[in-house]
């Protein structure tokens, strides 16, 4: 091929390359690196110019006496004045902590299950029924004999906190009225001068005037003493059964029977047919009435 026919072919492929798509991709890669480079410029132009100058620096200040004035105050109520109810929240955990420790102080839940566990134990059955049902059954006469005076503090002290009305002091002052009038009704005044004495205080102008440290104590020593009295009474007839089945065996010659065997059919017996469960159950209700 002669050199005349080579220069036309380099031209013709070189109008091709630069009239085709493959030369417009590399003009628009040219000018995206010439923008991109600008954007570069203008941006460390504008970063340098946003450098703050510096400044000097404040001279501390002397340290203030305290006047004495001072103090800090917490403010648990919410900006309508009802509690918050993280507080709220707050309570109920704390009195869910302390209610067991409660119920067994200030109720009459005491008296009733030292009660039935002794007729329990008056029937030579000593796990039947169970703790757990004689605790259950406690519980909610409990709860049944305290309802006036759960009623109570529902009134006059929760809900006027909860509203809003009066603040968390005075309703713990007027929540405490309630249980204080019940133990005192059921604490005898030996137990009161017991405590008293035994705590060193002076003897009170009246029964109202007692403080609840010792309040507490007498009124759960006077309910040992009532439970007891009623075990004792429930004990009796139980205790007749015994005697006459054992001395039947000994007249008999089987000394080596065990007697609860041959008189626990009997105590079931007879506890069932003078419904003993009613009897202790409405002893117990009565001796709480009017209170």
């Amino acid at each position: 091929m002669s050199e005349r026919a080579t220069t036309s072919v380099r031209e013709s492929l070189g109008t091709r390359f630069w009239n085709g798509p493959a030369a417009r991709i590399v003009v628009i890669a040219v000018l995206a690196l010439v923008v991109a480079a600008a954007l570069i410029l203008v941006t460390g132009t504008a970063s340098h110019a946003s450098v703050p100058e510096a400044v000097a620096p404040t001279p501390p200040v002397d340290p203030v006496v305290p006047n004495g004035t001072g103090g800090l105050s917490i403010n648990i109520n919410g900006p309508d004045g009802t509690p918050s109810s993280a507080i709220v929240t707050l309570v109920g955990i704390t009195l869910l902590s302390v209610a067991p420790a409660l119920l067994l102080m200030m109720t009459s839940f005491t008296k009733i299950f030292v009660v039935l566990a002794m007729a329990r134990n008056a029937l030579a059955l000593p796990s039947i029924p169970p703790n757990q049902v004689l605790a259950g059954l406690a519980l909610f006469l409990s709860l049944f004999i305290m309802a006036p005076v759960i009623t109570d503090i529902n009134t006059h002290a929760l809900q006027p906190y909860l509203n809003g009305h009066i603040d968390f002091t005075q309703s713990i002052d007027l929540a405490t009225k309630p249980l204080r009038t019940f133990m005192l009704a059921h604490t005898r005044e030996e137990d009161l001068a017991l405590m008293t004495r035994a705590a060193g205080l002076a003897n009170p102008k009246d029964p109202s005037s007692v403080s609840l440290p010792t309040l507490i104590p007498a009124f759960m020593i006077s309910e040992l003493r009532a439970a007891f009295i009623i075990g004792f009474v429930i004990f009796v007839p139980f205790l007749v059964i015994d005697l006459v089945v054992s001395a039947a065996l000994m007249s008999m010659g089987m000394m080596m029977l065990p007697p609860v065997m041959i008189s626990l059919p009997f105590k079931i017996l007879l506890f069932v047919l003078v419904d003993g469960w009613g009897l202790i159950i409405t002893t117990l209700i009565s001796s709480y009435r009017g209170s």
